[in-house]
């Protein structure tokens, strides 16, 4: 994707280390961070300097090549890893297909990278599929960054959007914030200004108004994990969003790889929903007029926050899921039918599916 009207990636194997766009500095700056060994990819993950489900897996597991590159006991670099962050299960998936290829460190970097690689084809095939969700003007609402920041080359819910602009349909994304962190203020509209895409940005608090009013057609985010039920957890406050989407007839999807699919776990009530410092809801950071990156507290002194990272929207609510074998329903029967066009285009002489379910 574009940074400058350069192609470029977010996250990178080289020699010296693991290569990454520091997602802190964004939108002000473009910093590019370099990870060394297994505890600065541990921390670049828990301080959200590489963030996005699929991602971290990605980012994992670079991670845990480097450490057998470097020599480091892989038992403890797996689980130092893999207790960065407790919600997106995309990090355990990202572990996993390298740790299978252990311990020869030229194969668990093939390993990493074939991870990487089809984690790109899945992104995009994800963007194609819900391009049939769009028309000429659609109006789509967003919530937090579900872009290539976040799912490297193309991102989940952005893929169609861009691969709607790119076909001359010329979307409308209203941009909503993602309090506290401001993932969606700071990181899609960055992305969507690099590409072109027309957008502004909304309060959190505005996005229900606005499809009260008639003004979205669409409803698309990601996810950090689906249950087998298509219960799916996401940034915190996509849930109410999906609730006033089902008050007013306006269709709600989810895009996310089945990497992100825990079929392990029945309903969303199972999945581990991770809380954050309470610095994240009591101060805000931004650029003064001189450009200085600063941070300021917004409440008074002495009062506490709450901070949980993510929300479940029940699969009720869900029109569909769009994935890279196609968009399936919400639902254990819509998710087995994922798997199964997916276990059928891996057969010899295999196809994928549909794209609708």
């Amino acid at each position: 994707m574009k940074v400058r009207g350069q192609d470029m990636r977010v996250v990178w194997w080289s020699d010296d280390g693991i290569h990454y766009i520091d997602q802190r500095a964004l939108p002000m700056r473009v910093e590019i961070g370099v990870a060394r060994d297994v505890e600065e990819v541990a921390r670049a993950i828990e301080v959200m300097a590489v963030r996005g489900a699929p991602l971290i897996g990605v980012f994992a597991a670079y991670g845990f090549a480097l450490a057998a590159r470097r020599g480091a006991a892989l038992d403890a670099a797996y689980a130092r890893l893999s207790g960065t962050r407790p919600t997106a299960l995309n990090l355990w998936s990202g572990l996993d297909a390298v740790r299978a290829a252990a311990p020869n460190p030229c194969v668990m970097l093939a390993a990493a990278r074939a991870y990487d690689d089809a984690g790109i084809a899945a992104a995009e095939a994800i963007g194609t599929h819900g391009l049939t969700l769009f028309r000429h003007g659609t109006r789509v609402l967003t919530h937090c960054n579900a872009g290539w920041l976040a799912v490297q080359d193309w991102g989940t819910a952005l893929a169609p959007v861009y691969k709607a602009a790119r076909a001359g349909l010329e979307p409308f994304v209203y941009v909503s914030e993602t309090r506290p962190r401001l993932q969606g203020a700071r990181l899609t509209a960055w992305e969507l200004r690099e590409e072109g895409v027309a957008h502004v940005v909304i309060a959190d608090s505005a996005a229900a108004h606005l499809i009260q009013r008639g003004q979205v057609d669409l409803v698309l985010t990601g996810a950090d994990r689906v249950a087998a039920n298509g219960d799916a957890a996401n940034k915190i406050g996509t849930y109410s969003r999906a609730l006033a989407a089902s008050a007013h007839g306006v269709p709600f999807y989810v895009a996310a790889p089945l990497s992100t699919i825990d079929r392990a776990i029945t309903t969303g009530a199972e999945i581990p929903i991770e809380e954050r410092p309470e610095d994240e809801v009591l101060t805000v950071e931004g650029v003064d007029d001189s450009g200085a990156l600063v941070r300021v507290r917004v409440t008074p002194a002495g009062t506490k926050a709450l901070n949980p990272a993510f929300d479940v929207t029940p699969h009720r609510l869900i029109t569909g899921i769009v994935t890279e074998v196609g968009i399936v329903p919400a639902s254990d029967r819509g998710i087995a039918e994922a798997f199964r066009r997916a276990a059928d285009a891996t057969r010899p002489g295999g196809r994928g599916g549909a794209t609708r379910g």
